[in-house]
């Protein structure tokens, strides 16, 4: 894993002390083995690697951390500046020498990052912000940083900057973690508890205390698709080679044998029907081509846990929608006639309450999951 961004190799530390009074203590002939195998290992990583092929001096520059370097280039990518990434490095410098030349780590060096990217996305300048500042909105991770909820730089932030970018807001003048409310870890596991409906670790309740948002995207995508855990780093990455044939542990004594035989066309909807076998048994299952760009709106997906969420219980058709957005029902009216494979199913109200929004319409086709109407909490 070194190079690139990341530190010189332990091979060369070694060599480069070799016969000195500092020369590591260590067997080089076995770490050169553990460098053949994380150089194998590092191929299943390719999508990720960063592109330099070649010393970077440029990084006395921009005084870019390496793992910044490789986060924020991916960020740039997502936001559509893939091709404006001499642009982004640029920026980042300077954004830094505006900022004060702070000390750039995790998380203030992804601070100077988001910055930048706001910067180049908005094709703004730095006479831009102090002349324009008071009607921008700018990222909540610089709004944090200048507020002192990360620390206090030593000499303090540059003080126009500062007034520009929190507007009406109080800097803190302290330690930002004297102004946090305690934690009742207990509380925290009996709530956990209750929205996920099951065992909750000591690492959940730690994980939700200090990353609330990502531990609930996190959760979200293990609900919709499972552990994918226990899948190999290829299959999860790249997926099947057509024939292919996997083993998946997914708990002990318990092994999937899963080969893929073959993937149709896409439909209009981009829509592909992925045929497999699962322990010797035929199946299929139909998945969305996220590299196909297609017209059709894609439903939005009912949340299991929402209450007031109403859901498709199996693909169909929608043959008559009873209610309206505004309208009060009670317990076990009927509000909407699905038809599919010609059984008619009568979805009926669970509960009193009025109809917030309704998602769909006569004769439009549906998925197990999708999102039919929705209550008002």
């Amino acid at each position: 894993m070194a190079g690139s961004t990341s530190q010189p190799s332990m091979e060369s530390l070694y060599y480069a002390l070799k016969g000195t009074n500092k020369e590591p203590q260590m067997n080089v002939t076995d770490v050169k083995r553990l460098t053949g195998y994380w150089e194998d290992v590092r191929h299943y990583y390719k999508g990720f690697e960063n592109g330099l092929l070649a010393p970077h001096p440029e990084i006395y520059e921009h005084e870019m951390p390496g793992g910044q370097y490789s986060n924020l280039q991916q960020q740039a990518k997502a936001v559509g500046l893939k091709n404006q990434w001499d642009h982004v490095k640029d920026m980042y410098k300077r954004v830094n020498e505006m900022f004060g030349d702070i000390v750039k780590v995790t998380p203030s060096s992804k601070v100077v990052g988001d910055m930048a990217l706001y910067m180049v996305k908005n094709e703004l300048t730095e006479e831009d912000i102090f002349e324009k500042g008071e009607s921008l909105d700018f990222p909540e991770s610089v709004i944090e940083l200048f507020r002192g909820e990360i620390g206090q730089p030593h000499g303090g932030f540059p003080e126009e900057l500062q007034k520009i970018i929190l507007k009406n807001r109080e800097p803190l003048k302290d330690r930002p973690g004297k102004h946090m409310d305690p934690v009742d870890f207990e509380q925290v596991e009996k709530e956990l508890f209750e929205s996920l409906e099951r065992e909750v670790t000591a690492h959940d309740v730690l994980n939700h205390t200090m990353y609330p948002k990502v531990f609930e995207e996190f959760e979200q995508f293990r609900n919709r698709f499972g552990d994918v855990s226990v899948l190999d780093t290829g299959t999860f990455f790249y997926g099947l080679r057509l024939g292919e044939e996997i083993e998946v542990v997914i708990e002990e004594g318990k092994t999937l044998i899963v080969k893929l035989i073959s993937v149709s066309e896409p439909n209009e909807k981009a829509d592909r029907i992925v045929y497999y076998e699962l322990n010797g048994q035929p199946r299929e299952v139909v998945i969305k081509d996220r590299s196909i760009k297609t017209n059709v709106r894609e439903k939005a997906k009912a949340d299991k846990k929402n209450p007031a969420h109403i859901a498709a219980t199996m693909p169909g058709t929608i043959l008559n929608v009873i209610v309206k957005e505004g309208e009060d029902v009670k317990k076990g009216d009927h509000l909407i006639i699905t038809e599919a494979m010609k059984m008619e199913t009568t979805v009926q109200a669970p509960k009193d309450g009025r109809i917030k929004s309704v998602h769909i319409s006569n004769n439009e086709a549906i998925e197990a999951g999708d999102l039919l109407l929705e209550f008002e909490s």
